[in-house]
């Protein structure tokens, strides 16, 4: 038998909260990133039933909420909505959100989410056994800066997905956080190196100087260690990518021009940072951010 010791047996603290907001604050996306994915999936399902929540969906081990920015009043109920997120308030450049729960439900909406990193200050009550409990987190606003990037390799060598996670980890910090990385299945195009794949990396910054210092770096790693000529490094920065969904369907379906994608690039407000030929694929990977299951399907159609 092996005893073990438990600092704190009724606490699994969550390895990171974030909250990513729209330019308007009207609504945000609230990403938890958990260390225990079984108790993130009974929250998955019972804060689905929030009033302020949209929507919900998991990535690997992260679960995202989709919530309209403002306050609604929860009505808990055991085994069918033992918990949920009550508000959601942006207040000048932080973040509160205050969860609220039954039982072990109430344990995860206090201490649990309380303390994980990247949280500014909390205040809860007291939790666990047949208590209701309420908690507020107070975490960075930020916003969502997309990187779409392509033809990092040649083929002799290389290999664009590999070259991104590693740069985008590298990379990751509290002022810029890493949140998601996608391989983007294109129109197999006589130009590849071999499967017509590019990249998108998800962050969230604090800041616009966050932001600089991020878009700096990652495009001084691609000329470092990019093996080809031709790399793209397009840039988006916004809630969501849906102005690029249409580009990205064409760019799936057909061959495009290098010159199309530039001026696609500029009509929609899109910083072009790279322009080899591998914008083309670049700019078409910045729609499938945070879909990784759907992207590497060519058949797959955006919502």
């Amino acid at each position: 038998m092996k005893e073990i010791e438990l600092k704190d047996p009724y606490t699994t603290p969550y390895r990171g909260i974030y909250a990513i907001c729209d330019s308007k604050n009207e609504y945000a996306e609230i990403i938890e990133h958990t260390n225990c994915y079984g108790g993130a999936a009974w929250s998955k399902f019972h804060y689905s039933h929030s009033p302020l929540i949209l929507k919900t969906r998991s990535i690997g081990n992260m679960i995202r909420y989709t919530v309209k920015i403002g306050t609604s009043p929860l009505e808990l109920k055991p085994s069918t909505a033992a918990a949920g997120i009550e508000s959601v308030i942006v207040e000048g450049e932080e973040v509160h959100i205050t969860y609220a729960g039954l039982g072990g439900g109430g344990v995860g909406a206090t201490k649990c989410r309380a303390f994980a990193e990247g949280v500014l200050r909390c205040d809860y009550t007291e939790s666990g056994g047949g208590r209701a409990a309420k908690g507020t987190v107070v975490v960075p606003r930020r916003e969502r800066v997309l990187i779409g990037i392509d033809d990092t390799d040649t083929k002799e060598e290389g290999a664009t997905w590999t070259l991104t996670h590693n740069m985008a980890k590298a990379l990751d910090c509290n002022e810029y956080i890493y949140l998601s990385h996608s391989l983007v299945q294109l129109f197999p195009v006589s130009a590849r190196t071999q499967n017509c794949v590019s990249t998108v990396l998800e962050f969230g910054c604090v800041d616009a100087n966050a932001k600089q210092e991020l878009l700096e770096s990652v495009k001084a790693a691609l000329l470092k260690y990019s093996v080809s000529n031709e790399t793209g490094m397009v840039v988006l920065p916004d809630f969501d990518a849906k102005k690029i969904n249409e580009y990205a369907s064409k760019c799936r379906g057909g061959e495009l021009t290098k010159q199309y994608a530039l001026q696609y690039a500029k009509d929609n407000d899109v910083d072009v940072w790279l322009d080899g030929n591998g914008v083309i694929g670049a700019l078409a990977a910045l729609a499938w951010f945070a879909k990784p299951d759907n992207s590497v399907k060519l058949s797959a159609e955006l919502e």
